[in-house]
């Protein structure tokens, strides 16, 4: 206090002099209507500015959550799409005609740099995932569960010498297998498409649906460059939807007749 008391002492003019300025300042904003206008518009910004700022951190801290939220709203309406496509062709609406259900999943560690990357995501068994499932996100296919525990899943990533994939040109019914050189992240092969094929630059790429693990028409990317022969064509290289260095949120796709057919394929 005695401090305080100093101070004041030591600057009362000085202190005498602000106060006095701020109740001119506050008589000429209240005489005149620019002023006044000009001040809380002044006012109007500053707090305004501040508080889109407040908003924009809340917003940036809730973006994990959103993000969450959207992902899983897409599984749903992944499966739900799939009910009423199922459903165009018969009178009575059937629960069973769904062919898949979709698994929201977060990548929580990413390789794409070597020959075989596996991916990790922070789902298991106890979500519902299972070893061999197909996993996808919005632009394309990104690889195949590989190892599972209860919280947790390894994926073999579509960039890994051991993911074959089932593929075919969008524009006819050539079927041929996606595969991997391990060079180029954002380039994977597709082999065995015949000649009679057509194929030019620029066709699209998408899963050929004679899997029990990716259901037909998913996009996987378009050609870019081939070599042709009289015979057969080679080196179809496919430049990717996805890019993926950068994977988020991802869907596993729950084959919901995947069994039945197994058990019919060990009984050949």
């Amino acid at each position: 206090m005695q401090q305080i008391a100093y101070f004041i002492e030591k600057y009362k003019y000085f202190l005498l002099f602000v106060l006095l300025e701020i109740i001119a300042f506050g008589f000429i904003i209240q005489s005149h209507s620019y002023h006044k206008s000009q001040f809380i518009n002044s006012a109007n910004a500053i707090t305004g500015g501040f508080l889109n700022k407040t908003v924009s951190f809340f917003e940036y801290t809730t973006l994990k959550e959103e993000n969450l939220r959207l992902s899983e709203e897409n599984a749903f309406l992944r499966t739900k799409l799939g009910l009423q496509t199922a459903a165009l062709d018969t009178v009575h609406l059937d629960t069973n005609l769904v062919k898949n259900q979709y698994i929201s999943a977060k990548i929580i560690a990413n390789n794409y740099t070597h020959r075989n990357n596996i991916l990790t995501i922070n789902k298991g068994t106890n979500d519902g995932v299972h070893i061999d499932m197909g996993v996808i996100n919005s632009t394309g296919i990104i690889g195949i569960v590989n190892q599972v525990s209860h919280n947790y899943a390894t994926v073999l990533s579509i960039l890994n010498n051991n993911t074959k994939i089932n593929a075919r040109l969008q524009k006819n019914n050539y079927f041929g297998t996606l595969t991997w050189d391990g060079k180029d992240y954002k380039t994977v092969q597709l082999l065995d498409i015949q000649r009679q094929a057509n194929i030019a630059i620029g066709d699209t790429i998408v899963s050929g649906g004679k899997s029990i693990l990716f259901p037909e028409n998913l996009p996987i990317g378009i050609i870019k460059s081939f070599e042709a022969s009289n015979k057969n064509y080679s080196n179809i290289e496919i430049s990717l939807f996805t890019d993926m260095s950068n994977l988020g949120y991802v869907h596993v796709i729950d084959n919901l007749d995947k069994e039945e057919i197994l058990e019919l394929h060990e009984n050949d």
